[in-house]
């Protein structure tokens, strides 16, 4: 969809720590890793401005306020609180009318569609300082596109009161799961971030795992058993054209991660009893070895900036974290908590690795700092296991599967505070999630 920006908006940014102050002016909104009591927002339905715009004006409201929600960085205030009636996209505001029912903020718009064409245009208003910011924001695109609109309005929105990018107008590849646990199913599906658009990538004729997007979402890795034992292929998201990427006879590899760049694989093979970790040249099939031990070595993940790896090893007797040089040499342990870690990946901030930890039990979703220190857990549950960043490394998504032999996987996100948990709504069970970068 080609998106048109008209005039950005200067917003000041709302904020708080564990709390919003009542204040004249603007609001300053920073996001920490404490209590945070919620910003009250409101998203009064879009208004129509041509006959075919009515029922995408109340979808469009809703899809914005639902993202914004999911945060718990803000709090919606419901339509039935409302005391202005909202009917005129260029008429003023009445600020005492959305003071009086606590909004802090408010975004409003409007919507015209002609044909397939779609048009949207909003503002952001801080409502405290009782300020019209800007002239807003206009995009366009066509009608089977409209959630991605809102997703791009959201983005906007949020990034301009908190000041961090957005993450909504992203996209997931997951394994979708259907069937008994002992006989399950499963294929690779794509969908938005927020479980809708769901878009089916292979058939279920063979076990797949682990899918990872590239970094710039075109094609995705994954591992499958379609020849009996598992080797890596490479799928373009649009055309769904796959290859596989060769390795020697009588080898298995698996665990494949993109670098940065899009241009190299990291992965593992398998060989003689013996698992290390590989790049490839995507291109040129070139592979290089990187480690050299009787362990296994597996789960490697590139820095953001493509110079270091983390990955999992049982080097030390059990399955620990290390990094070493994104052209290997020696490797350094990061973790040294009670239990088992694994499937790390590094956060595109650059500042965090998440992981797998099993302990006393238990599975948890964590993160730590890239030296080892301030490991937090996010999660615990029968089984959770295997995150991915947003693009903005504020949220993770993860498996979790429940208990039993009617157990099933979904998959969930949690904030990196660990204080909003949310499962993701998909048509059938999933596992293995991979967030793609925001949309181009």
């Amino acid at each position: 969809m080609k998106f048109v920006s008209m005039c950005l908006a200067l917003v000041c940014a709302f904020g708080f720590v564990s709390q919003v102050s009542a204040q004249q002016g603007p609001l300053q909104i920073t996001i920490e890793e404490g209590i945070i009591k919620p910003l009250p927002f409101a998203v009064p339905d879009f208004q129509a401005e041509t006959g075919e715009a009515g029922q995408l004006a109340g979808d469009l409201a809703r899809v914005i306020a639902a993202d914004l929600q999911g945060t718990g960085v803000f709090r919606e205030i419901p339509s039935s609180a409302f005391i202005a009636n909202y009917s005129d996209f260029n008429a003023p505001v009445s600020f005492p009318d959305w003071k009086a029912v606590n909004a802090q903020a408010l975004v409003t718009g409007a919507v015209s569609v002609s044909g397939t064409s779609v048009n949207v245009k909003f503002r952001v208003y801080d409502v405290v300082s009782g300020t019209n910011i800007g002239e807003g924001l206009q995009f366009s695109g066509t009608t089977d596109g409209w959630r991605r609109m809102a997703h791009k309005v959201a983005d906007e929105v949020y990034s301009r009161i908190t000041g961090e990018g957005g993450y909504f107008d992203s996209r997931v590849v997951y394994v979708s799961e259907t069937g008994p646990k002992n006989q399950r199913q499963k294929r690779l599906a794509v969908m938005d971030y927020d479980g809708a658009n769901v878009r089916f990538l292979t058939d279920s004729s063979s076990i797949v795992l682990a899918p990872r997007f590239s970094p710039n979402g075109d094609r995705v890795l994954y591992t499958s058993y379609e020849s009996g034992f598992p080797r890596i292929y490479v799928l373009d998201v649009g055309s769904v054209q796959r290859r596989v990427l060769e390795s020697a006879e009588g080898t298995m590899s698996f665990a494949p991660r993109f670098s940065p760049s899009g241009n190299t694989v990291v992965y593992s093979l398998s060989q003689g009893g013996n698992t290390d970790i590989y790049t490839m040249d995507i291109n040129s099939g070139q592979s290089v070895r990187l480690t050299n031990t009787p362990a296994i070595e597996t789960a490697p993940s590139y820095s953001p900036d493509g110079t270091q790896i983390v990955f999992e090893s049982d080097r030390s007797g059990s399955p620990q974290l290390y990094i070493m040089s994104a052209g290997g040499g020696e490797a350094r342990r990061i973790s040294f908590g009670d239990g088992r870690y694994g499937t790390p990946v590094w956060s595109p901030r650059g500042d965090l690795v998440a992981f797998t930890k099993q302990a006393s039990g238990r599975f948890h979703i964590g993160v730590m700092r890239t030296d080892g220190s301030e490991e937090r857990l996010l999660t615990a549950s029968f089984l959770d296991e295997g995150p991915t960043w947003s693009p903005n490394g504020r949220v993770i998504m993860f498996t979790r599967e429940t208990q039993g032999e009617g157990g099933a996987s979904s998959l969930y996100s949690v904030d990196i505070t660990g204080r909003v948990l949310r499962q993701v709504n998909t048509p059938e069970g999933g596992s293995d999630p991979s967030w793609s970068p925001l949309q181009q």
